[in-house]
């Protein structure tokens, strides 16, 4: 069976939440049935071939996170380009895309991935998930310059990034007259009880983010006290992203209460009201993390030709000019113009907390397991 996606909307607030698919793209049935048989058909059709005029045909099947999105007709430019159609299989967030792909190895679920993220890249590779390819797009240059740290032959590629930072509704705190937060620390003050809430890090990719975070600006031996003096000073908790921006948070549209809320740096431009010339919102920018998003050739993949293909179109001027307004984040390019609202609202953090790929894979268990500890416990 054959799940083809011709078309794609984009979103609204951030790059987590994707709304208007069709029907057929996102029927789950398909896409389960697809799963069952390695993300697509085993006949001769789905494999990349060559008709008379010795133009590519066939499918590449890309496997990604539920959030891909790119603007209508992107998909259908490389189809007409290369002759190639692409199948879009989508599996939760990078976490569970990640575990995924590792639970299905032996029996890839299709051709190129792409979402996996620098809180995952070490465990694909580690696990053999992905193998390298020859690449030719102009922008793997700038790609490079944020490669997996072991990653040496290059079996992921970056293809975007973004800043995972703590957000605040200006109008809320301007109505109570309360100074907004600033800092990390600033959320364990009494004057911010109850104001914040955040994903969970064992369900949400931005939550494990902001866990490492913390991970970074307290040390081994101060994080999980930061979380106990969070957790004692109410914060609040919930499932995913979409749950805290959009249920929760005070400026997210939803009539939430909790005016400071775990989002993105580039969240902010999508708050400025309609007619109006500033945002309600604001990123702190000294809470952030920086996450950064790769693509790469499945290992065992049956077409991976056309996979490599698909991975120098992400990194096209085309789709990296894109992925600002379809997905919110930041393209790896330099060669392309950020849209005048970014430049302006959504400015990145200059010193964004990290947390080398060696280390978060050799004690990302641990970390959320004592996380757990101390927030659900």
């Amino acid at each position: 069976m054959s799940t083809t996606l011709t078309a794609r909307t984009s979103r609204r607030g951030s790059r987590r939440v994707v709304a208007g698919l069709s029907a057929a793209a996102l029927s789950v049935s398909a896409l389960a049935a697809c799963s069952a048989v390695g993300a697509g058909s085993s006949s001769d059709e789905d494999a990349a071939t060559a008709d008379a005029s010795g133009a590519a045909t066939g499918t590449v099947t890309l496997v990604t996170h539920e959030s891909f999105a790119l603007s209508e007709g992107l998909l259908e430019d490389f189809t007409a380009q290369t002759g190639l159609e692409v199948e879009v299989l989508q599996q939760g967030d990078a976490g569970a895309l990640t575990n995924q792909l590792v639970l299905t190895k032996d029996a890839p679920l299709g051709d190129l991935v792409f979402g996996i993220d620098n809180t995952f890249a070490s465990r694909a590779m580690g696990e053999g998930v992905v193998e390298p390819a020859e690449l030719s797009a102009a922008a793997l240059a700038d790609a490079q310059e944020y490669a997996v740290e072991g990653d040496d032959e290059g079996a992921l590629t970056a293809v975007d990034y973004s800043d995972v930072c703590l957000n605040v509704d200006r109008a809320w705190f301007t109505e109570k007259g309360l100074a907004e937060p600033t800092t990390l620390e600033d959320l364990t003050k009494p004057e911010y009880r109850d104001l914040t809430v955040v994903p969970s890090a064992v369900s949400s990719s931005p939550g494990l983010a902001f866990l490492l975070t913390t991970v970074a600006a307290f040390g081994e031996d101060g994080w999980a006290d930061y979380w106990q003096a969070l957790t004692d000073n109410g914060l609040r908790v919930v499932d995913g992203w979409s749950d805290a921006y959009y249920t929760d948070f005070s400026g997210g549209g939803g009539g939430g209460e909790r005016p400071i809320v775990l989002s993105y740096a580039s969240s902010i431009p999508f708050t400025v009201p309609e007619g109006g010339d500033e945002p309600t919102t604001a990123a702190l920018l000294d809470t952030c993390f920086r996450q950064v998003e790769y693509a790469g050739v499945l290992a065992g993949a049956e077409n991976p030709e056309g996979a490599a293909q698909l991975l120098d179109f992400l990194l096209s001027d085309e789709v990296q000019a894109d992925v600002p307004t379809s997905m919110y984040v930041y393209p790896v390019s330099t060669a392309v113009e950020l849209p005048e609202e970014w430049a302006r609202w959504a400015p990145l953090a200059e010193q964004p907390f990290e947390v080398p790929a060696a280390d978060v894979e050799a004690h990302r268990e641990e970390w959320l397991q004592r996380w757990t500890d101390v927030v659900t416990g």
